[in-house]
């Protein structure tokens, strides 16, 4: 009856630690603080819409993790590196016209820890004879006290 008991106990045990833990963790719940943290995201982010409509891409790129690993994906392909992507950006929007007016919206920030968050929104370029649009998810971390995209996942929906 003991070796009975005991497997069953064992049995439990096991099936205990093989139950998957959650994928993530839970978003940093809703408090002053956290509120002053998406403030300070969204900020971040509306200085990169102002930089944008100012035909200024290097003070755009001030929104991204200076690194040489930083990720930029977009169009089926990534670019590493801040360097890569402010070339990408200087390349495909090397006029006023081709950069049209940046318009992002439908924020959905959510903070993961007190120094990482992800960024959804959308965005829409008006330009001369055309409007492209489609959505982004940027991953954000707060290093040495600022905001900073280190991962931009960027589609178009057209």
């Amino acid at each position: 009856m003991k070796s009975l008991a005991a497997a069953i106990l064992l049995a439990a045990s096991l099936a205990a630690c093989a139950s998957p833990a959650p994928a993530t963790a839970p978003p940093v719940p809703a408090t002053a603080a956290a509120d002053a943290e998406i403030a300070a995201i969204t900020a971040v982010l509306d200085a990169q819409d102002a930089a944008w409509n100012r035909g200024d891409i290097d003070a755009f790129m001030a929104g991204y993790w200076h690194s040489p690993d930083l990720r930029f994906a977009s169009g089926g392909t990534v670019t590493r590196g801040w360097e890569g992507t402010n070339q990408r950006y200087h390349t495909r929007y090397a006029t006023p016209e081709l950069m049209g007016r940046l318009d992002t919206s439908d924020y959905e920030i959510v903070l993961l820890a007190p120094d990482a968050a992800i960024a959804h929104g959308a965005w829409r370029l008006d330009r001369a004879g055309d409007t492209p649009s489609g959505l982004y998810t940027l991953v954000m971390r707060k290093i040495e006290g600022a905001w900073l995209i280190v991962s931009d996942t960027t589609t178009s929906a057209d």
